[in-house]
């Protein structure tokens, strides 16, 4: 059993950036690693024989496997970090010093210096990372310096400090570093702006800074001083090829219960990451079946006190994803809009949606019945139709320069291609590129054939086009009586609107919907067999008319032709006792002399 759980497991981790912890059959985590691809890194462990006896052990005590999904592999760094030193399991090495990675430091002070450290204090300062690595952390210390004169030394800069004449000008003044705020030299507004530029381009907010640099560059270059524009120039590209790496800890946010909530038809998915001293230590997803198509708000509020109590949280601050009337004593609940407190809502949002996504992996993997019956089930719901669409079948245009205009129909039974009902129509009443014409045709074919064949009809029919296209196949439907009976929507390539009859406006669904992905998937394989189609059916074309063009050659002789040789190429370089095998002396006297006579009368 521990086995087949394991390798559903593995069937369904993402290819993304993350942290993975292995975890024995008494829920105790045996070992927390970071990955940069979670499927490649995870699998590796039970795919591959390993040298380490101690590693051959640790995996054959793994019972389950649980993942934190994040934005980036710096990311995954530093979660791992924090976990480590939070669990402590066993087969990881023991992280004792919480000061492992540094920072850097905008002092809150008069004429604030910006400086490294690695140890974070709650004085009002502002602190920018962690940083994985000193020597990036250093490139954008020696950016900054580069860039802005700003005072290194630790000296006291009250107003009355500097009025009192007690300082003088360090060599830093004297080699062009600091502009000399000990002795009045610049004023603390002057200051205050390049700290504000450092602090954007810790951030990464590059754009003010490089606009910044071009008009000092355009000013240098338009007053001659072609060194200094160049020296300009040399810190524009250092800025431009300088990219701010981003982090999951944030030292300001402190203590943190982060929940959030999206759900689909039959489920709702409560995502609880937890903050402790600004850092992610855990990160849970609880599945709630819906009984009375409970709000989001209504879910959280009720998921909230179960989670809390659970885990045993205190946490005094709460971020929360939907607005929620729930009133816990002392502690103040509220929905972060910007910045680092709504980047912790994002994230644990993708790690519920990946929670989801991985269960119904598994579930397609272990029950595909009850999968295909909850997929039938949201397609009903997203699409507000009155029974589940098991058979839906898919339209789609397809001519160039209006030539052998072709339209396709693709079917899906059970949310699957059915390749044995596709069909084909080559277009017999349009003359040009007419898409509209072309569309009520095919459905009309389509639908009076079924009807005359008592062959069962679709519960939706899915148009590749506008209003237009969809206008066409209701023309189509209306006069075969069956509007109404078979719901029909329109897509529309550009921003993939759902179009339906009567409505106005058009339906726009979640780009990770199943539902539209299921449509988007129909789409594209419409398209694809259309396209197939026509490519062929404009190479026969072209071959026919070639040869029809011979005198005394008709078209069954052509069709003989090609059945034989597959191409006019093959034609052209056959004998003429190969031809007359298959149409004849006469003809093929003439399909070889067409072909020849001119090499014959060299």
């Amino acid at each position: 059993m521990p086995e087949e759980k394991i390798s559903n497991i593995l069937k369904t981790l993402p290819n993304k950036p993350g942290i993975y912890q292995h975890l024995d059959k008494n829920g105790k985590i045996l070992y927390i690693g970071k990955a940069k691809d979670l499927r490649k890194r995870v699998s590796s462990y039970f795919t591959k024989g390993h040298d380490s006896a101690r590693i051959r052990v640790m995996v054959s005590k793994i019972a389950d496997i649980q993942t934190i999904i994040t934005e980036t592999e710096f990311d995954a760094l530093i979660l791992e970090n924090n976990l480590i030193k939070e669990y402590q399991p066993r087969y990881n090495i023991n992280l004792k010093d919480d000061k492992t990675y540094p920072w850097i430091c905008i002092k809150k002070e008069p004429f604030p210096r910006i400086f490294p450290t690695r140890n974070p204090v709650k004085d009002g300062s502002e602190y920018f990372g962690p940083y994985a690595s000193v020597k990036v952390m250093k490139t954008v210390l020696g950016l900054i310096r580069q860039l802005y004169p700003l005072r290194t030394c630790k000296l006291n800069l009250s107003p009355e400090a500097i009025e009192s004449g007690k300082y003088r000008v360090c060599l830093e003044y004297h080699i062009g570093n600091c502009k000399g705020p000990c002795e009045g030299l610049q004023s603390e507004e002057d200051y205050l702006k390049d700290v504000q530029s450092a602090r954007e381009l810790i951030k990464g907010h590059l754009t003010k800074v490089k606009q910044m640099l071009q008009e000092q560059m355009q000013i240098a270059a338009t007053n001659l001083q072609f060194e200094e524009a160049q020296r300009l120039k040399e810190k524009f590209e250092i800025v431009d090829r300088y990219q701010a790496k981003s982090t999951v800890v944030n030292p300001g946010i402190t203590n943190v219960d982060v929940f959030t909530v999206f759900s689909d038809a039959e489920f709702a998915y409560v995502n609880l990451l937890k903050i402790v001293d600004g850092a992610v230590l855990q990160s849970h997803t609880l599945e709630l079946k819906k009984k009375l198509e409970e709000s989001n708000s209504r879910i959280l509020e009720m998921a909230i006190p179960e989670l809390r109590q659970r885990f045993k949280s205190t946490a005094r601050e709460i971020f929360v994803s939907h607005e929620v009337d729930l009133e816990i004593p002392e502690v103040k609940i509220h929905i972060p809009q910007r910045g680092d407190k709504r980047s912790l809502i994002e994230l644990s949002l993708k790690n519920g949606r990946y929670f989801r996504l991985e269960k119904l992996k598994n579930i397609q993997i272990v029950d595909p019945d009850r999968h295909v019956k909850r997929l039938m089930k949201q397609m009903q719901q997203d699409l507000r139709m009155k029974v589940e669409p098991r058979h839906i079948e898919c339209f789609d245009n397809s001519n160039i320069q209006g030539t052998n205009p072709v339209s396709a129909c693709v079917v899906f039974k059970d949310g699957k291609p059915s390749k044995k009902d596709y069909r084909h129509f080559n277009i017999k009443t349009v003359e040009g590129p007419d898409d509209f014409a072309s569309m009520y045709e095919a459905v009309f074919r389509r639908y009076r054939r079924l009807l005359d064949e008592d062959e069962p009809l679709p519960q939706l029919i899915v148009i590749d086009g506008g209003k237009g296209q969809l206008g066409s196949a209701l023309n189509a439907l209306e006069d075969l009586d069956l509007r109404g009976k078979i719901a029909i929507l329109g897509i529309a390539k550009r921003l993939e609107e759902l179009y339906f009859p009567g409505d106005k406006y058009p339906l726009y669904l979640d780009k990770r919907s199943e539902t539209l992905k299921v449509i988007q998937r129909l789409r594209d394989e419409a398209h694809r067999f259309g396209i197939t189609h026509h490519r062929n059916r404009r190479s026969k074309g072209t071959f026919k008319s070639e040869l029809s063009e011979i005198k005394g050659i008709g078209d069954e002789s052509v069709k003989l032709l090609l059945r034989k040789f597959k191409s006019v190429k093959n034609i052209r370089e056959a004998s003429r006792e190969n031809l007359k095998e298959v149409i004849g002396s006469k003809r093929a006297g003439i399909i070889y002399n067409h072909y020849h006579s001119d090499t014959e009368g060299k």
